[in-house]
């Protein structure tokens, strides 16, 4: 029998690196959130009682109410390679768009793909080698990848359209968020950081293991724990970084209180992948890292000895990040030990939601 990552030998191509194909690398592909903002307003406003979560609140997934019982949730990610092998690519775009789903609370039901390859330069192993990538990461999820769409491209590019259910009535929304709330984040951040330094050569295969090991991880288990607990709200960490989507949920809480909340994060307890601080004190980061943290820098306040590359840090553009979790103080115990009890290896407490003069303010210490 082949092997999963294997193709029959009298048709394998010896592909050129993939990340080598594109301009940007996984969700630092993203437009900058002041150009997607600014693209957004033109978008006449439209409302269906049957929309649940939508553009509004710029939330991981929309959510569409079936039956006072099942609500639809719809989630498409797709960007270009993050990483040179193959596999590795599908598996960490799937897992990347499940995590939306994960993030609201929900059950993932099915994918489709979405696939812009160029055939006429890789032909169709490499393109084969991704799809079985991401269906191995479905199987894992107990979904189908029931079909999807393709084009041809000079650039490579992956990605899955998924959807899931959850009850009206349980959904885990990013503008939940209370003063008061204890943030609790359940991966590593730094991959953005890491990609560009090994598509740049600076690191080997081996020093991008554990972040490939983070991005391909599900955020399945973090979910079913937050969902056993009962949150306030949550939101996945990708291509904004952690600063722009802790802003986010800041921002949307805001709106839906009527009151202004910002953040206090303890650098020191937010988890970094190794070798990260290194590297960004060495000057390597992503465009979309640094398009971030000039973005989110007017609402955030650093300690006055807090260098540069420890603001990109927290401002890196992850993809297939972990879940950032808000969750009552009086709720953390129960969440951290649910997490342990699913074998969550990273469960961080790394700051509160307070109270703030600017929604979306975010002081680090």
């Amino acid at each position: 029998m082949t092997h999963p990552r294997e193709l029959p030998s009298a048709s394998v191509q010896l592909l050129p690196p993939l990340t080598s194909l594109s301009a940007t690398a996984g969700c630092a592909a993203k437009i900058a959130q002041v150009d997607l903002r600014a693209a957004l307003g033109f978008l006449p406003k439209r409302s269906d009682l049957r929309v649940l979560v939508g553009l509004e609140t710029g939330d991981d997934a929309a959510v569409i109410e079936l039956t006072p019982e099942i609500a639809l949730v719809e989630t498409v990610d797709i960007f270009t390679p993050i990483v040179d092998d193959p596999f590795d690519f599908g598996r960490i775009a799937a897992a990347n768009a499940l995590s939306d789903i994960y993030a609201m609370g929900a059950k993932p039901l099915s994918a489709l793909s979405f696939v812009a390859w160029p055939m006429a330069d890789l032909g169709p192993e490499g393109l084969g080698q991704i799809l079985q990538g991401a269906q191995s990461v479905c199987d894992e999820a107990g979904i189908v990848l029931a079909g999807g769409h393709s084009i041809v491209d000079k650039e490579p590019k992956f990605g899955l359209f998924v959807t899931g259910t959850v009850h009206p009535q349980r959904i885990v929304r990013n503008d939940g968020a209370q003063a008061g709330d204890v943030l609790v984040l359940t991966k590593p951040i730094g991959t953005g950081i890491l990609t560009t330094a090994r598509k740049r050569g600076l690191i080997g295969d081996a020093d991008l293991a554990e972040a490939v090991t983070n991005m391909t991880t599900l955020n399945a288990a973090a979910a079913e724990a937050m969902i056993e607990v009962g949150v306030h709200a949550c939101t996945d960490v990708t291509g904004f970084g952690l600063l722009g989507h802790l802003a986010n949920v800041l921002r949307a809480s805001s709106v839906r209180l009527q009151e202004s909340l910002g953040a206090r994060i303890d650098f020191d307890a937010v988890p970094l992948l190794a070798k990260v601080r290194d590297l960004t004190e060495a000057g390597v980061c992503p465009g979309g890292t640094k398009r971030n943290l000039a973005y989110a820098a007017p609402d955030v306040k650093f300690s006055k000895d807090f260098s540069e590359a420890d603001q990109l840090l927290l401002a890196d553009a992850q993809t297939s990040g972990g879940l950032l979790i808000c969750v009552s103080a009086t709720k953390l115990d129960k969440l951290l030990v649910a997490l342990s009890r699913r074998d969550v290896p990273v469960r961080a407490v790394i700051g509160q939601v307070v109270a703030a003069d600017i929604p979306g303010f975010i002081a680090v210490v």
